[in-house]
């Protein structure tokens, strides 16, 4: 009796751990890597119809976002950073499977072929579709950036649920630059560096196909980072955000301040979005 439960008790956490949409990321001990000291923020947590998703590709995790399913945008994606090894962008852009039926496979999918495997089923109920951004004026904008990430975690970025409609400008101008600076920075800084990436939505902005609004056109991005030493000790931190819009300009702040700037856009508190805000 004794081995039967200790199998059932194996079984249950080996089925959690390869859960793609999970109750709560603490849930599954391999998403919670992508945040410092495995502390998920309080940020975003009410969201209504919110997807917590551990962003599985070849068969392990990348990466973690927390999904505005009614918005079919991010509240974040959270991931540490690794150096680039190249390997170009992705031709295709993937869905998750477990958004349009849970039974289904605990893995992103090119959104093409989970279309075609499955006939007749809408996938885009609760979740954004690539012909979605297709004519709408809008990039498809990581919010986990591919340059921060080798082959496959780079591959990985490549899927609906880690982008927003960014205004173009926007992101392949000084967005694009800020996220080459943190590179920069933390390659030479950091032993690792933990990122937080999200967007504040619109009170009414859309892309709009077939007269159904489909996808949320955020006001603004914003990420928020913590560095640390051999140690797991933090040694700088920082912020930045930006309108999103023509005007083209990232604002560079304090974790503290990022704090305050969330803050204007929700009636309840933010919290600490790293653990001890990134305090030694």
């Amino acid at each position: 009796m004794g081995t039967l439960v200790s199998l059932c008790a194996l079984l249950s956490l080996f089925l959690c751990v390869c859960a793609d949409v999970v109750e709560h990321f603490e849930d599954a001990p391999g998403c919670l890597e992508f945040f410092y000291k495995e502390k998920v923020p309080a940020w975003g947590a009410s969201t209504p119809n919110a997807a917590r998703l551990c962003q599985r590709f070849v068969n392990r995790y990348h990466f973690a976002t927390l999904y505005d399913t009614k918005h079919r945008i991010a509240v974040y994606s959270a991931y540490y950073f690794q150096p680039s090894n190249g390997g170009g962008r992705e031709k295709r852009w993937f869905v998750e499977p477990q958004l349009v039926n849970s039974s289904w496979q605990a893995e992103m999918k090119d959104g093409y072929w989970l279309g075609k495997d499955n006939p007749g089923v809408y996938l885009g109920e609760k979740q954004a579709l690539n012909e979605d951004y297709t004519h709408s004026g809008f990039d498809r904008g990581h919010l986990n950036p591919n340059g921060h990430h080798p082959v496959p975690s780079r591959n990985a970025t490549f899927t609906l649920t880690n982008v927003i409609p960014q205004n173009p400008k926007l992101n392949q101008n000084s967005w694009r630059i800020y996220e080459s600076q943190l590179t920069e920075l933390f390659k030479d800084t950091c032993s690792k560096a933990y990122v937080l990436v999200g967007a504040i939505p619109s009170a009414d902005n859309w892309i709009i196909k077939n007269n159904v609004k489909r996808v949320n056109i955020p006001d603004r991005i914003w990420n928020a980072w913590c560095c640390v030493d051999n140690y797991g000790q933090p040694v700088q931190s920082g912020a930045g955000a930006a309108r999103n819009t023509e005007e083209n300009l990232v604002e560079k702040m304090s974790l503290d301040e990022m704090g305050g700037y969330l803050q204007e856009f929700s009636n309840e508190p933010v919290g600490e979005l790293f653990y001890n805000n990134c305090r030694p």
